[in-house]
């Protein structure tokens, strides 16, 4: 996608005050440093600890062993004002490391394959920059490092543990490294953003039987065959057109022999899409198609439908403060692209249901470095010039919010 329009960034970092240019070196050692011990949700001990030590060094006052393993910092400023959250995931992904380099993965199977070490790096960047300047914004700057937000979710538990609460948060912003976009670009937008997920795992039990005498059967493979395929109509002949809805079935596991007809087969998948009232459509269909094509054969089966996470929708007036922010730092070609929607999904959509707030990302991606590597590809990296960019438009954003 993104070799279609770029080759190389030719980046203006004058726009990048000088303080947090120097501040660089740090930022990318602390990322380098977490992307070394990456640890699975709820189990980021050596994170939060690193965390909590930088906090402490630099007298931030913050809450520790929220949510198991979160952190909130609450940095007040020069008089009382209105409340401004940044939130940081912290959590790595199942994923084996590929990449040759000298802070590459030495946890066995595991690896910061999403960006998540330099949100964490940038939130503490920030974290440290706003400390040393509270004389600069009025009201109070609560940062939250949350836990899983790759599964099963860290933001949910959080917001219950009170975290936008005591002082009452009035916005929340949060950044994601975007390897979609190459370094110079900021992706904002009002409204929805990422998508709702879903998912589904569905049972087909039939009659098996000799894969020679089928008639004496009901064979579970071919109906599970025949709802997958039904499946594909949801979206194309039941959502209208202007929305975008996906389903995908991504398991398929039936049968042990050849020449056996399986007596069960197992189907699962995802479900994702943007506008709030598919959430009823969508799961209704999914379970009447795959009751429909199971009478038809005298099929019978069990599903089991969930709801992970909803829609990240953003607030249009916060969207709009970070887009005037990221127009006053980027100066690319490229520069803000309004237009950035995706199909992935995020647990800051429960922060942003809960309080006004708005999701960017902000572009890592350097083909002439080869780091352009898809989230979650066991080769992932960006270009850490990122990290300076996504501390100054954190800061802009509390200085011109919280005057």
């Amino acid at each position: 996608m993104i070799s279609t329009f770029f080759n190389s960034p030719d980046d203006d970092l004058s726009r990048i005050r000088l303080e947090i240019r120097s501040l660089q070196p740090r930022l990318v050692e602390w990322r380098r440093g977490l992307h070394k011990r990456p640890e699975l949700g709820f189990r980021e001990k050596l994170t939060s600890e690193f965390i909590a030590k930088k906090l402490a060094e630099w007298g931030i006052e913050h809450q520790t062993g929220i949510a198991k393993t979160g952190i909130v910092a609450t940095i007040p400023g020069r008089q009382p004002g209105p409340v401004l959250a940044i939130r940081a995931d912290m959590d790595a992904l199942p994923i084996q490391e590929q990449n040759d380099v000298s802070y590459k993965s030495q946890h066995d199977g595991v690896m910061h394959a999403c960006g998540h070490d330099g949100h964490t790096s940038i939130a503490l960047g920030t974290a440290y920059y706003l400390c040393q300047h509270r004389q600069d914004f009025a009201g109070t700057v609560k940062i939250i490092f949350q836990p899983a937000e790759e599964g099963p979710g860290g933001a949910k538990p959080m917001i219950e543990a009170g975290v936008l609460t005591n002082p009452n948060v009035d916005a929340i912003i949060g950044l994601h490294l975007w390897n979609q976009l190459p370094l110079g670009t900021v992706g904002v937008r009002s409204g929805a953003l990422m998508a709702a997920t879903e998912g589904f795992r569905c049972t087909i039990m039939g009659k098996g039987g000799h894969g020679a005498i089928p008639h004496q059967t009901i064979d579970s493979i071919v109906v599970a065959a025949q709802i997958v395929n039904a499946l594909q109509t949801i979206v194309s002949r039941n959502v209208d057109p202007i929305q975008s809805a996906v389903v995908t079935v991504g398991e398929f596991h039936a049968g042990t022999a050849i020449n056996v007809i399986a007596d069960t087969a197992k189907i699962g998948g995802t479900v994702r899409y943007f506008n709030p009232t598919l959430g009823e459509l969508l799961p209704k269909r999914i379970e009447q198609i795959i009751a429909g094509v199971c009478q038809s054969h005298g099929a019978e089966y069990d599903l089991n439908y969930w709801r992970q996470y909803p829609a990240v929708i953003n607030d249009a007036g916060i969207a709009e403060l970070v887009r005037s922010i990221a127009l006053e730092v980027v100066e690319t070609p490229l520069g803000i692209v309004p237009e950035c929607q995706t199909m992935g999904a995020e647990d800051m959509s429960f922060f942003l249901q809960a309080v006004p707030g708005c999701y960017f990302f902000l572009g890592s991606a350097n083909l002439s470095m080869n780091l352009a590597y898809p989230h979650h590809h066991p080769r992932f990296d960006f270009d850490e010039t990122a990290l300076e960019m996504g501390v100054e438009i954190f800061v802009r954003c509390v200085e011109k919010f919280c005057r």
